[in-house]
């Protein structure tokens, strides 16, 4: 007596080029793993706008942000703020200057070029400034950009040392002589008024 092949029963309708698909089912592992991605996908959406389970994704990285920027706040709050005296000493700051010089390649030569001779932005070398030439005037322009002349704020982006770094070594480029300087922008700074004329300039922008 001729038993049924079982594995008969498990080839399906279909054929082709002479070749029988064969139903074999997945692993009962292999099932479960996909319908738990699937069930975790769908939760896993619904939280990140604030619904379903917990405030979502969202509200846990403004939180996270939240609580750093209360900590650089405090570390801000211990950690007295420039002078013009402190900036203007730390010119003579070899560790400084050097930190300041390494910034400024990384972050400023395409506006000011490698010598601060001035390309899209202004020479730093000479004695007109635009926005005033004290190191705290420099310092907030450094710090806090001008939007509306395409300069970063800084300050966002980099340690409060960098900063402070950057400020000291565009004052050790005062008077220096770049490979290709670019004309005076802005108003010349009292320093150099001061020493040719005696006569302080109208307004410095």
């Amino acid at each position: 007596m001729n038993h049924p092949d079982p594995n008969e029963s498990m080839l399906l309708d279909h054929e082709y080029d002479g070749i029988k698909e064969y139903d074999n089912p997945l692993p009962r592992w292999w099932v479960w793993t996909w319908w738990a991605t699937i069930i975790f996908s769908v939760l896993y959406w619904f939280n990140v706008p604030g619904i379903g389970i917990g405030q979502g994704q969202i509200a846990d990285y403004e939180a996270e942000m939240a609580v750093a920027e209360a900590q650089r706040a405090q570390l801000a709050a211990l950690r007295p703020g420039p002078t013009e005296q402190s900036l203007l000493a730390l010119k003579s700051v070899d560790s400084t200057l050097a930190l300041g010089q390494t910034t400024f390649g990384q972050m400023c030569v395409a506006c000011h070029g490698p010598d601060g001779g001035g390309v899209i932005g202004p020479n730093l070398t000479d004695d007109a400034w635009i926005h005033g030439e004290s190191a705290m005037e420099v310092y907030t322009i450094v710090n806090e950009g001008v939007l509306a002349k395409g300069m970063p704020a800084w300050g966002t982006m980099l340690s409060p040392a960098q900063v402070e770094a950057v400020v000291a070594y565009v004052m050790s480029l005062r008077g220096t002589t770049p490979a290709s300087p670019k004309a005076p922008e802005g108003v010349v700074g009292d320093a150099a008024v001061d020493t040719a004329s005696g006569s302080p300039p109208d307004d410095l922008s």
